[in-house]
This record gives C-alpha cells, structure tokens and sequence, in this order.
C-alpha cells in the first residue's frame, strides 16, 4: 500500500528508470486514535541507492532510498528532518510542508504521515537530493547531502511497544535483552558495521592463501571427539583436530585452509565462545628448525607457517587498518616471556618487566630459593619515570603470594631482605647482598612501589603471580584514565613451549589425571634439539615445535609442527602419555598415516573471531559475531539448548534419566 500524505504537487520529469506511482494513504479504521498501519503488499519501486552511497555528486538526481525510519526532528511547523538508516548509513530526509520551487517539497500531510510512522519501519523514500548547508555537512556517508522527500512507501510498520530502539544510543539496552531480541540489536550502526568488517577480513585470508596455492578443502564435523585440546561439546561436532590434518597432508593435499566453525566446551569469558571460527591451515614438506639465522631468534621448525601467517595478518591490516606491518613479527621464546612479563601472551604495549633479584638475596635465601626450584622476582613502579602506573599502584589489588612494598628513605637499602617472603626464605636473617648489585640490577628511590615474588626456574602455566600483578595495574591504570594503550598493533611470535605440563587443571581434570599431558596437542614435535631428552624421559626439559601469535596481549592463534614419525608418535602416546589401549585406539587410523610415508607437516589455527574484536576495538568477540552465545552457552534468540522430546530421544535409543 503507499502511504503519504494528500495528493503530490506536480513534479519535475523523473531521472528514475520507472514512472513515479500515485500517492495513496491507505489506513484501516480503528476504534484508537491513531491509525492501525498495515504492511505494503503492492509492487513498488526499485531501490536506486543505499543510504550510505549519495553524495554532492548526486545533488539534483531523483532517488528513491530505503530503510529503517529514524524519530523525527522538528524544527518548525512548515520543517521536518527524519534520518533513515540502512546497514551502509544513514541519510537526512527533509520534509518541508508547503510549496517551495527549490526544494520541489509536497503539502503538508507528507509531514504529518511520515510523523505518525512508528520510529524503525522500513519504508521506501523517493525525493530529490540537494547539498546540505555548508556547516551541517558531515564527513560520514551520505554527510554531504540531504533528501528533499516528495512522497514514501510505508513497508512494514514496527510495533509501537518495541523491547528497545536500536537507534537510542544513549540508552543502550542491557546484554541480556539484547541477546534476546538479537535482530534489533543487529540494526545498531557498530554491530552491522563489526559484521561487515568481518566479511571483508575473510575474503582477504581466501584472497591472500588462494594467490599462494592453497586450497580451501572442508574437514568432516560430524566426528567422534579425540582426548587433545580444550574438551568438545558433548554429542556436538568438535574442532578440526591435527589428526584430521594428517590425514589430508597425507592424502596428496600439499597445502589446505577453511573458515572451520568450532565448538568447544568453553567458558564464558569475553574472547571465548563454544561456537567460534578459526582460519585452520596446513602445510606438507615444512622445514624442522635449525641454527637462528642471524639476529631472528625462531630457532624451531614451521618458518614456512609463519611467513604465510604473516603475509595474511599483514594485508588485512593494510587494507582494513591502512597499517604498514613490520616484514618480521617479533619472536620471543616461552622462557623469556615468562621472566620478563610473567605471562605466556604478554602485553609489550607497556613496560613494567619482571626484574630476577636472586643475586642480590641473602645467601640462605638464594639457596633455599634454589632448592625449591625457584627464584625471587620483582614488579617495580617508579614515582619519576611509570606516571601513568604509579597513582594507582599503593591501592591496587594484591594477590596472597605477593609483597608490595612503598620505597622510604628508611627501608630504601634494606627493603628487599626485610620483605616476608624473602624472610622466610632465609633461616638466619640477614641484609641483602650487596646494596650496590641491588642499585644495580633493580635501582628504586623514595616513592617508588615494588612488588616482590617466588617464580619457577623452569617456567610453567601461562601466567604468574607477577605477571598477573602487572596486567592488573596497566586495567586499573586505564579505568582511572592515566593509561590509554596506545592503537599501534604489537605482534609477537611465541615459540618453544614446553611439550609437556603437569599445569593445566582443566587438562588434568579431564583426561591426564596425574599424568603428564600435552601443553598443546599429543601431535606436536619436539624441538629438534630435544628428541633425545624425549626417549630418556627427560620430560620436563622438552621443548615443542608450538608457537603462539600474540596481539596487544591477546593470543589470536596457535599451531606446531606435527610428528611425522609413527614410532616417535607411539612413544608420546605410550611412554609420555600413559594412553591406555582404549584412549589409543581412536588414533589407529593417525598412526597407520604417518605409517604410510606421510610427509613433514604443520599448520596454525587463527581466532578469527578475536582478530575482528580486535579491529573493531570490540570489548568481546560477542561483538562482532552475527548470534553469539551468552556468557553461560545459551542463545536467548533461539531458546537453545532446549529440552529434547521423549520420542526423540526413544529414536536414537536414549532413555532419560
């Protein structure tokens, strides 16, 4: 049905490929006060432009737009503003209520009718564009120009009682409704903005891996779950699995990707999801390591992964973030991340490194440290050089294992041997080693703040109690506005992690059990320079071909070089492992593979979904994916997982509980 106001004023010869319909108001009766609106089911014209495309270019064309209409901006009786939005932008409609020969403008029932439209109904708008004023134009799309309405379609009508408006910024609903009524919240500018990004960082890794010959083949989903990574999602399918590789790689497939959608029993912490999407790869014939070449310390096997990882990160960032990367990504090795940030995805936007003050101890204390397989570390902010740290550090969180210290001209030579910890460490007591090696090696004055504790020689986890301590004062910093990271991306390369951990809970929860288990997958290499540690048991010294690419403290993706070696593979499973016979057996059709002459292989699977959050400056991966899951798993839109009927689950031979 067409619906405007009373009958249009002659116009101009139209440069529409259409004639321009009769106006007609079409209203039912109601026994309220407004009309009852009913959606149109009569042809109507063809969109000419979206509502991000005009521009002075177009100023004089007649145009026909449409889109969700926006609330009204009156600014006098004869003058009427109403935005309309589509998912490219948003375009000013003027309505002006008498005949005026510049602006080609209809009666004053055009105003009226498009005022009582409820606000996001979609409606169809023709008119006449012409420039804005010269200080109401606006950088955005469409910014230059505004559209002098001559007559407009009602679609369909939105209900009056909507849950929210998504065109209300400044009264944004909570998550929780919105994750209800996701397809409102889906017309909001920021969120249709995410999704539109996203596609294009997809079409630019098949862009960039098709131009290096690989082929985007698509492993099964429907698969039995194996015992390696995070746990699956009970009767669901899991995530393409390193197994799943090999086989290809065997298979004659030299190269291979996909947009592989995952799903995985996670928690719900803002940058996981148990349905998520990797960028998953691999590659045959790949190279073991070697000596450092020159001053690149990537010393493991798998350089042809990384080159091809970072030809990807650095052309989405060129052409989204017009960003010029670096032609190598930093490389840093677990240890020396460990030690210096206390994390294994450090954040290298900030300072703050963890500084080992064992060789100023005590002497008892440097050797009951020793003997526990530990070492004294501390967090230094100083008063003169962390400004943006230092307001907040006396009254920043603490966590039990540490001891924070104010630095005075009293305790400013004997800080260190008088803290707790130390002091427990040492059985008779005594002043630190040497005020010089401590001015030295951490130097600190009246007003600084230090945080003093216990770390592993060899490191273990993915964080410690310092490296902790340091991440919570660089969010506190920013939460009281004296931090604001800055928006240059920091890459880091995190290579040589140990193979094996006795560290991982949920790991040991789930399958380990007290066993060693694997830090990544039961099919990742060691270092080659640690295959024979590997076969004399020498477990805890084993380094793995694994390495991890870390964004601004986020880690966006994480892969290894695959055993290729069926014998080596045994061991692991056997002798490393502990797998029983049952566990084992659903590697047979794995072991027979790499039996078959399977060649050297690695391949890295990319967070997709954190690499756009993090494009998009989103504060969860929630953002920038179509129908998330909430923070507890569930879809509030679909009402999922939901309650299977009796006689289903009778068809598939379950019988409740």
């Amino acid at each position: 049905m067409w619906l405007s106001g009373t009958t249009a004023l002659p116009r101009r010869a139209s440069t529409l490929p259409f004639p321009a319909p009769p106006s007609r108001l079409a209203r039912l009766s109601s026994s309220t006060s407004r009309a009852v609106l009913r959606p149109n089911h009569a042809p109507f014209p063809k969109r000419s432009h979206n509502c991000g495309a005009l521009s002075s270019n177009h100023v004089g064309s007649r145009v026909v737009l449409a889109g969700w209409l926006l609330p009204e901006r009156k600014l006098s009786k004869s003058l009427s503003f109403f935005p309309l939005r589509d998912s490219y932008g948003t375009t000013q409609l003027v309505v002006q209520s008498q005949a005026n020969p510049d602006s080609h403008a209809q009666s004053s029932g055009l105003a009226e009718a498009l005022a009582d439209v409820p606000v996001e109904s979609t409606v169809l708008i023709q008119g006449q564009v012409r420039l804005r004023p010269e200080k109401q134009r606006r950088p955005d799309p469409a910014g230059e120009i505004e559209v002098v309405v001559t007559d407009f379609t009602l679609l369909n009508p939105a209900d009056r009682h909507m849950p929210f408006l998504p065109s209300d910024s400044q009264n944004l609903a909570n998550e929780d409704l919105r994750s209800q009524y996701r397809y409102l919240d889906l017309r909001r500018p920021q969120l249709s903005a995410n999704l539109r990004k996203r596609s294009q960082v997809a079409n630019i890794v098949r862009s960039v891996l098709s131009q290096q010959d690989f082929l985007e083949v698509e492993t099964p989903i429907l698969l039995k779950s194996t015992p390696e990574g995070a746990p699956p999602l009970l009767r669901s399918p899991a995530v393409p699995s390193a197994a799943q590789a090999t086989s290809y790689c065997s298979g004659g497939v030299d190269r291979y990707y996909q947009l592989a959608r995952c799903f995985r029993d996670e928690d719900g912490r803002k940058d996981r999801q148990p349905e998520f999407t990797q960028i998953d790869l691999e590659m045959a014939f790949v190279s073991w390591g070697g000596p450092s070449q020159g001053d690149d310390p990537w010393r493991i096997g798998g350089s042809e992964v990384r080159d091809v990882v970072e030809d990807i990160v650095r052309e989405v960032w060129a052409q989204m973030e017009k960003v010029s990367l670096p032609d190598r990504f930093r490389v840093m090795s677990y240890d020396e991340a460990m030690r210096r940030f206390g994390s294994d995805k450090p954040d290298t936007r900030f300072g703050l490194e963890i500084v080992d003050v064992s060789s100023c101890l005590p002497a008892s204390a440097v050797t009951a440290a020793w003997d526990s397989g530990e070492t004294v570390g501390c967090l230094a902010v100083r008063q003169s050089d962390d400004t943006a740290f230092h307001p907040i550090a006396v009254d920043c969180p603490i966590e039990d294992r540490l001891d924070r210290v104010v630095i005075t001209p009293e305790n400013v030579s004997s800080w260190l041997a008088d803290c707790p910890i130390v002091r427990g460490l040492s059985s008779h007591g005594g002043h630190q080693h040497g005020s010089r090696q401590l001015d030295k090696t951490l130097p600190v004055k009246p007003g600084d703040v230090v945080w003093i504790g216990k770390q592993a020689i060899r490191a273990e986890g993915g964080s410690t109690a310092l490296g902790r301590q340091r991440l919570r004062l660089a969010e506190r910093a920013q939460q009281h506005g004296t931090y604001t990271p800055t928006r240059e991306p920091h890459f880091l390369w995190i290579t040589e992690f140990p193979l094996f951990t006795r560290a991982d809970p949920e790991k040991d929860a789930l399958l380990a059990q007290g066993r060693w288990s694997s830090t990544h997958h039961p099919f990742t290499a060691p270092a080659w320079q640690d295959v024979q540690a590997l076969y004399e048991g020498r477990i805890s010294e084993i380094r793995g071909q694994h390495y991890d690419l870390v964004l601004n403290g986020v880690e966006i993706g994480g892969g290894s070089v695959r055993v290729h070696d069926a014998m080596m593979q045994e061991h692991i499973f056997s002798e490393v492992l502990q797998l029983d016979a049952h566990e084992k057996a659903s590697f047979n059709h794995l072991l027979h593979a790499l039996k078959c002459g399977a060649p050297p292989h690695a391949g890295i699977a990319l967070g997709l979904d954190r690499m756009v959050a993090i494009l998009c400056n989103a504060s969860s991966i929630r953002d920038v994916i179509a129908f998330p899951k909430t923070s507890a798993g569930t879809d509030a839109l679909f009402k999922s997982p939901a309650p299977v009927n009796k006689d289903v689950l009778h068809q598939y031979g379950i019988r409740p509980l």
